[in-house]
C-alpha cells in the first residue's frame, strides 16, 4: 500500500518529483498539470490533464468539502480551456484509480477526426494519437495556464 512517503502523486506535491509543465493549477489544496509518468515519457497523450487533491486520498468519498469544490472547479476551468485552445470535440473526465491509490481525475480532449473505436479509455491506444516530448508538454502547458490566469 503507498503512503504519502511513497506516493508519487504525494512525492509530486513536495517537489521530489518533476513533471514537465509543472502545474498549470496550484494551491493549498489541489494541483493540476500534464499527465506524466516513466512509461510515457516518451510519447505522452497531448493534453492529457490530471487533477489531484493533495491530501493523500483513495477516492471522492475522502474530500472534505472545499477539497470537493475546488477539484470540481478546477476540472471544469481546465475543461474550458482544452476547448478554447481548439481542435478539441469533446472532454473526458475519468476516475480509475486502480494504478495509483491517490485520487487523481483525468481531464481528457478528444480531438477532432479521432476514429470512432478510439473514443473513451481507447484514446490512448490510437495509434496517430497526438503525442509530444517534454517541450510539447510544456508549450501545451504554458497555453493552458495562460488560459487559466
Amino acid at each position: 500500500m503507498k503512503t504519502p512517503e511513497t506516493c508519487f502523486i504525494c512525492r509530486k506535491h513536495r517537489g521530489l518529483e518533476q513533471v514537465p509543465g509543472g502545474p498549470v493549477y496550484e494551491d493549498e489544496r489541489v494541483f493540476a498539470g500534464h499527465c506524466w509518468s516513466v512509461e510515457d515519457q516518451l510519447a505522452p497523450y497531448l493534453g492529457a490533464f490530471i487533477v489531484e487533491p493533495k491530501r493523500h486520498l483513495p477516492s471522492w468519498a475522502e474530500l472534505s468539502d472545499g477539497e470537493s469544490e475546488t477539484v470540481g472547479k478546477v476540472i471544469r476551468d481546465v475543461a474550458r480551456g482544452l476547448k478554447e485552445l481548439g481542435q478539441v470535440e469533446h472532454i473526458y473526465v475519468f476516475v480509475l484509480g486502480h494504478k495509483v491509490p491517490h485520487l487523481h481525475v483525468w481531464v481528457m480532449p478528444r480531438y477532432v477526426g479521432t476514429p470512432r473505436e478510439f473514443w473513451g479509455l481507447e484514446l490512448f491506444n490510437w495509434p496517430e494519437r497526438p503525442v509530444g516530448d517534454a517541450a510539447g508538454v510544456e508549450a501545451i502547458c504554458a497555453k493552458l495556464r495562460s488560459f487559466l490566469t
